[in-house]
């Protein structure tokens, strides 16, 4: 394309997306709790959760069939926007992540650092695919969406994942808790439950569209 519109179009999408994050009650409400220490998972979620809404709303108020050429999401066009975004929000919800487990092994007495998960750029890839698949952007502008809250959701969730997974083949017992609000469907109902790693269903790091079912992890008292 002789005309590129991603580097303006990017630095608009970053500067909005970084404003409305300054603006979040919520996020200065969990960022505070992280500062005092008075977090666990649950708020890894919230924050997730907020980071995603918010970067899903800057994309969608930004990116409409009338900026985009022929009015579809071309896929380097989708490619370059998504991968820089997404990975500040993996960046973001890591980094938050990253202190909750940080504290959660301090108070377990276990001396082990924490592994922050690699970006999942499979994720990423399907979005761009879907996104650039269709010859209209109207088609499927819902993936910038819910899609985008449960990529940003599901950081939290491989990050469990992987300290889990480190601290086990370190020799300590990992402890796996999946709940639901009550309200999940049938599939999140069955898998809610405590888990001894490895022995983890691997759907327990899964979600839907739109699931608010949250993962825990416990690292013990550092016993092996």
């Amino acid at each position: 394309m002789d005309n590129d519109i991603v580097p303006e179009l990017l630095k608009k999408i970053k500067k909005d997306f970084l404003d409305n994050a300054e603006k979040s009650a919520e996020l200065e409400r969990l960022l505070f709790l992280l500062k005092d220490g008075k977090v666990t998972y649950q708020e890894a979620y919230k924050f997730a959760t907020e980071i995603g809404k918010i970067l899903s709303n800057t994309l969608m108020n930004n990116i409409s069939s009338s900026v985009l050429p022929e009015g579809k999401m071309h896929y380097n066009i989708a490619e370059r926007i998504l991968s820089e975004m997404l990975g500040e929000n993996h960046k973001m919800v890591s980094g938050y992540s990253k202190q909750i487990q940080e504290s959660l092994n301090k108070d377990a007495g276990v001396g082990l650092k924490t592994v922050i998960a690699p970006i999942n750029q499979n994720r990423i890839d399907g979005l761009v695919n879907r996104l650039s698949h269709e010859s209209s952007f109207d088609d499927v502008s819902w993936i910038l969406g819910a899609p985008v809250v449960n990529f940003s959701q599901n950081v939290v969730d491989n990050h469990i994942k992987k300290n889990a997974e480190f601290h086990y083949k370190s020799g300590l017992k990992a402890k796996v808790i999946r709940t639901t609000n009550g309200k999940c469907c049938d599939w999140c109902d069955k898998l809610a439950g405590v888990y001894f790693y490895p022995k983890v269903d691997k759907n327990v790091f899964r979600r839907h569209d739109r699931c608010d079912c949250i993962v825990e992890y416990y690292p013990g008292d550092g016993k092996k």
